[in-house]
């Protein structure tokens, strides 16, 4: 079901396309009865409140404290992605790992 990307055997992040008709769980985090492709990934706990409060297209699903959603539809900011993403691999990537790695200011 979709794909992951993974450290060690901790997601940190997965891209899926929820079918409400197969996915329920995935779907009512969404609050979506149409199919539609779903990123998530880890986030610090000082932004994911910021991230939720924004709106469409971030959400917080009920599982894993740190965990986000986001809708990706036409309106995706791929930049921003890119930063969340590399944000995601840092929270759970070992400290010596995460400090080789180039962050966005």
């Amino acid at each position: 079901m979709g794909v992951r990307w993974r450290i060690r055997s901790r997601t940190f992040a997965h891209v899926l396309t929820v079918d409400p008709d197969h996915q329920m769980a995935y779907a009512r985090a969404v609050a979506t009865d149409v199919p539609v492709c779903v990123l998530t990934f880890r986030s610090p706990g000082d932004e994911i409140e910021g991230l939720v409060r924004s709106g469409h297209p971030f959400y917080k699903p009920d599982w894993g404290a740190d965990v986000v959603g986001m809708v990706l539809d036409d309106g995706v900011d791929w930049t921003e992605v890119a930063e969340l993403l590399t944000e995601s691999y840092c929270v759970l990537a070992p400290r010596k790992l995460a400090a080789r790695v180039d962050r966005p200011d």
